[in-house]
């Protein structure tokens, strides 16, 4: 075995074959005649032509110059070649668009095909493009544009059905078999979960079509196409899968921030209103009172206020209840006031304009005996992956599709809490009872760079860990771990970005850093106000630049 799996020249094509195996062990019973046709000729090729299959779709778009195709491992092109046409899957005299071709050709031959019908033989290929394109609008074979070239085009026509293997392996498209590379490299480690039968995310042959036709839908919208279509075509969709559900959802809510965008209010109150992600009814309030119809914006924002959907949409709604209220002309109900928050105001010399305003804060306070380490997220984040780590690569259905993923597909799921909720019982269970300490020390130790949507291994060093298991209380933990697990989307970000140990005392204090002209994001506001409820020690720390001495 090769210790750099780039020595191997055939790494690629390994990793296929893992691809098609996989899938064809844990989707057997879900895969078309189609794909198994495809996994089992695929099988019968020989290595020179599985290599460069394997090498074209691997590469962008799905048309390629037969030339372009010499690799030093497949050996002679042609021979590698004839069984893949023979099957149907290069077709080497595939209709060309106009767009096509000129992707393929360089200018002189461009030049060359089309002679006399180019005004400008100095402008640029896209120019030529949109000069020809009107006259030139019907597909034709290479031989057909340009006779005589000596050199061939290899068309892919298997390229939607490895898109689509690619997206049941996925469960996106988004990721590419450059994930295989980086794991052997270890760049990147990976948890190995359990990939029971029954937690499998595409439960049928129905999943796999629903979740292809999802992704078509978002290539369209992405693309540009008509949004009235796009959302016609979302509308038809119907999955009794939540996870698929979850994704029409985001898409939806995608579609409406769009419609925000480009002003039409009633085109995005309409996709609001049958959107239920996070979030959705809060863009319906914003975009009711945007586009004047104060009455129902407050009707809804009256609803949400009797049960908000998360803090976020609480604090949002403690500023647009008011607003609302005086638009219609009638009282502002006042704000509950925000209890005494410990202000610190310093004026620092600015010794490295290289070095942001939290890292000269943190010069000023650290000492020997009360190290400050610049945290934000990453510490009480870090601490709550480590110890709830089996809860979170839990193998539960829609969680995990293959061995690449950094964290389940449903962590953002308003239910993901709710279907682990005895799995996080007995991980903050070992904070009543003193265990949680040493669990977090060992699985530092043992998972030390796995790929986590929590754990910041970059930032976490060991003395950093060791003095915030000395120095937080686990009462405190326990408040943040809840307060994490309430709205995961929230709440992971807006934490204070410093933090000072007092060892020998086992205490600490968290600080907030603004510097000139900054001010609290709201996230951030709704951390310092929970921590305030607890008594946690945070401080909110501005800064002014001192003016340099002549």
């Amino acid at each position: 075995m090769t210790s750099n799996p780039l020595e191997n020249p055939l790494y690629y094509l390994h990793n296929f074959q893992q691809v098609l195996a996989w899938l064809a062990l844990r989707y057997a019973d879900v895969l078309s005649p189609e794909e198994h046709g495809f996994i089992d000729d695929f099988s019968t090729l020989g290595q020179p032509s599985q290599a460069l299959l394997v090498r074209m779709i691997m590469r962008k778009g799905c048309h390629f110059r037969t030339s372009r195709l010499a690799y030093g491992e497949i050996g002679e092109t042609r021979a590698a070649l004839a069984p893949l046409v023979r099957l149907g899957w290069v077709d080497e005299q595939a209709p060309l668009t106009l767009e096509a071709l000129f992707g393929l050709l360089q200018k002189a031959e461009i030049l060359h095909c089309f002679g006399a019908a180019i005004e400008q033989p100095k402008a640029r290929k896209s120019d030529w493009l949109e000069a020809l394109a009107a006259n030139f609008d019907e597909p034709r074979s290479l031989d057909q544009w340009c006779p005589g070239l000596a050199d061939g085009v290899c068309s892919l026509t298997v390229m939607s059905l490895c898109d689509r293997l690619r997206l049941m392996f996925f469960g996106n498209l988004y990721q590419d078999w450059s994930e295989f590379v980086l794991a052997d490299l270890g760049i990147f480690t990976y948890e190995k979960v359990e990939f029971r039968d029954d937690a499998r995310a595409l439960r049928s042959r129905a999943d796999v079509e629903a979740i292809v036709y999802l992704e078509d839908c978002r290539q369209r919208f992405e693309s540009g196409e008509a949004l009235d279509e796009v959302l016609a075509r979302l509308q038809a969709f119907a999955s009794d899968n939540p996870w698929l559900q979850r994704r029409r959802g985001k898409l939806l809510f995608l579609i409406g921030q769009h419609c925000e965008r480009l002003a039409e209010w009633p085109l995005a109150i309409a996709v609001y209103q049958a959107c239920a992600y996070p979030g959705a009814r809060m863009r319906l309030i914003r975009v009711l009172e945007r586009s004047g119809d104060y009455s129902q914006a407050l009707a809804l924002a009256e609803e949400a206020a009797q049960a908000p959907q998360s803090a976020a949409e609480q604090q949002q709604l403690l500023r647009v209840l008011p607003r609302l209220r005086r638009k219609l002309g009638g009282p502002a109900v006042p704000r509950g006031a925000a209890g005494p928050m410990v202000r610190l105001d310093l004026c620092l010399p600015r010794t490295d304009p290289q070095l942001s305003v939290e890292y000269h804060v943190q010069a000023h306070f650290h000492e020997a005996q009360a190290p400050v380490h610049y945290v934000e997220n990453s510490l009480i984040n870090s601490l709550f992956g480590l110890l709830c780590w089996p809860a979170i690569f839990a193998p539960l259905p829609g969680a995990f599709f293959h061995p690449f993923q950094r964290g389940p597909a449903d962590l953002l799921s308003e239910d993901f809490h709710a279907r682990r909720a005895e799995l996080f019982q007995a991980c903050l269970a070992e904070l009543d009872d003193g265990r949680y300490a040493q669990t977090i020390r060992q699985r530092y130790l043992d998972k030390w760079g796995v790929q986590s949507p929590f754990v910041f291994w970059g930032a976490l060093s060991e003395a950093l860990l060791e003095q915030a298991l000395d120095c937080l209380p686990a009462e405190h933990l326990r408040h943040w771990f809840d307060r994490l697990l309430q709205d995961i989307k929230a709440n992971r970000a807006g934490m204070p970005d410093l933090i000072q140990f007092w060892p020998q005392q086992k205490t600490y204090r968290m600080i907030e850093v603004k510097g000139p002209g900054d001010r609290l994001q709201d996230n951030q506001l709704r951390w310092l106000e929970f921590c305030r409820q607890h008594q946690m020690p945070v401080a909110v720390c501005y800064v002014q630049w001192a003016e340099p001495q002549a």
